[in-house]
C-alpha cells in the first residue's frame, strides 16, 4: 500500500474543494468584468 494513503493531510471531499475553487474563480472574473463595465460607463 502507498505510504501516503495512510497519512493524508486533508480529509476533505475533493468535489467540495473543486466546487469552491470554481465558485471563487467565477466570482473573481465577474468582479473584474463589472469593474471594467463601471469604468467604461463612467468614462463616457
Amino acid at each position: 500500500m502507498n505510504e501516503f494513503e495512510n497519512d493524508v493531510q486533508s480529509k476533505n471531499n475533493d468535489v467540495v474543494d473543486s466546487g469552491l475553487g470554481f465558485v471563487y474563480s467565477f466570482v473573481f472574473f465577474v468582479v473584474i468584468f463589472f469593474i471594467g463595465v463601471f469604468i467604461n460607463f463612467f468614462g463616457q
